[in-house]
């Protein structure tokens, strides 16, 4: 087996299992032995802003002088950037090893009663048994989507993190708020830490409930731990941040975007913690791995001339985020935007966010089942009085803006993290 017969056999599997719940991932792991049960977790949840967040930790905590291995979803590059150690995705021949070693298992549940399982359990479970394998400080785990029954929530963590809610995947997590929330919410341990920063009331009714109910102690933005941002420039921004045991001025990052601030301040509050538990993780460890983050197609400036920026905003939380941050950056400034969404999003509330802020659009559809066809956005657009085409694929999308870019005008590609992903290997090839 070579490294795409491996990827062929893990995709191979089907996005979503035959139906809800941890059974399947509970079986793997007992006959694996259990390899969580030898790793200390900080699971991150939330609906947007998890994987920035979980970049922030993990920097830290390596700057800091552990040994720590992170695993995300979905990737920009390559597969192996989903299961990272120590500041490098896993080696490819260590994963075609893994996945060798772990057939047999996974072939086998498939032919039980449990079966068929899913790509996102196979992955979940080969980086599991990897990151036993390297006897890793800390592992920084990422939710895939929602919280209670996602594969992921298998694990005990040392602390919990929900960023934020808001409404996304609605047709597995609930059309509510309050449904969201709850399974969410679902990454709550019995008596471990939660760091949050949920500003809806609503969710962080169902939140502080849950966590209540399992005597988890919580850490709200706002509440027990703050931030205040100093200033911003498209090279990074800075910030001040304080809770019960420090104060800390003038922290700097090269994420842009007030929400980053947000962010870092939660993961702040991650160290916070994990120092009452006695870890060693020092003011000048958290500067270090605040100013090393960078976070693929995240507010991403991909050219300088013109300015080209992919954000990943992917539902009407993030285009909403994003609108924020498009009218702070670029006040006035003409945008040309390329936009890629999915059928599954909400995509009149964030056509909404986005629209009034173009100059002019271009929709194309990433190379992903689930894309809308461009010709339904076209016709959403027609309200907004704007030039609106579409074209044949992103890269071709991403040229028809480039040709038809005025001076101080910029270019934003958005709306769904595939289609960033392609936007960026055409932006590769033509900004030098």
């Amino acid at each position: 087996m070579d490294y795409q017969a491996a990827l062929a056999y893990i995709s191979s599997f089907g996005r979503f299992g035959s139906r809800p719940g941890l059974e399947r991932m509970n079986w793997l792991l007992e006959r694996l032995g259990h390899p969580d049960k030898s790793l200390r977790f900080i699971h991150i949840g939330g609906t947007n802003g998890k994987g920035s967040t979980s970049a922030l930790v993990y920097n830290i905590l390596r700057a800091a002088g552990y040994r720590v291995g992170m695993f995300t979803s979905p990737y920009l590059e390559s597969f192996t950037n989903r299961i990272g150690v120590q500041g490098e995705d896993i080696k490819v021949e260590h994963l075609v090893a893994l996945v060798k070693r772990l057939r047999p298992l996974f072939d086998e549940i498939n032919q039980t009663a449990l079966g068929p399982i899913t790509q996102f359990e196979v992955t979940t479970t080969l980086a599991l048994v990897y990151y036993q394998q390297l006897e890793l400080d800390f592992v920084v785990w990422e939710v895939g989507l929602g919280g209670r029954l996602d594969a992921t929530n298998v694990v005990k963590p040392i602390v919990s993190v929900i960023t934020n809610i808001g409404r996304d995947h609605t047709e597995v997590l609930g059309e509510t708020i309050t449904a969201i929330a709850s399974e969410k919410a679902g990454i709550i341990k019995p008596k471990v830490p939660l760091i949050t920063a949920v500003q809806d009331a609503e969710a962080w009714q169902v939140i502080a409930a849950h966590a209540a109910a399992l005597e988890a102690p919580v850490y709200l933005l706002g509440v027990d731990f703050s931030y205040r941002r100093n200033s911003f420039t498209l090279q990074g921004q800075s910030f001040d941040y304080r809770d019960s045991q420090v104060e800390w001025r003038d922290l700097r990052l090269h994420l842009l975007g007030e929400h980053q601030c947000k962010n870092a301040a939660t993961a702040l509050a991650v160290t916070s913690e994990l120092r009452k538990q006695g870890f060693n993780i020092d003011e000048n460890a958290c500067r270090r791995g605040l100013e090393a983050t960078r976070w693929l197609g995240r507010l991403e400036i991909m050219c300088d001339d013109p300015l080209v920026i992919v954000d990943g905003a992917h539902n009407p939380h993030g285009t909403r985020v994003l609108q924020q941050a498009l009218q702070e950056y670029f006040p006035g400034r003409p945008i040309t935007m390329v936009l890629g969404i999915l059928r599954d999003k909400e995509r009149q509330e964030m056509l909404a966010h986005l629209l009034p802020l173009a100059s002019r659009v271009i929709f194309a559809a990433p190379s992903y089942g689930r894309a809308i066809d461009p010709a339904l956005l076209l016709k959403d657009a027609a309200a907004y009085k704007i030039p609106a085409s579409t074209a044949a694929t992103v890269a071709e999308a991403i040229d028809a803006a480039l040709a038809g870019v005025a001076p101080n005008e910029v270019v934003l590609v958005a709306g769904s993290l595939y289609t960033v992903a392609e936007a960026r290997e055409r932006l590769k090839e033509v900004c030098k």
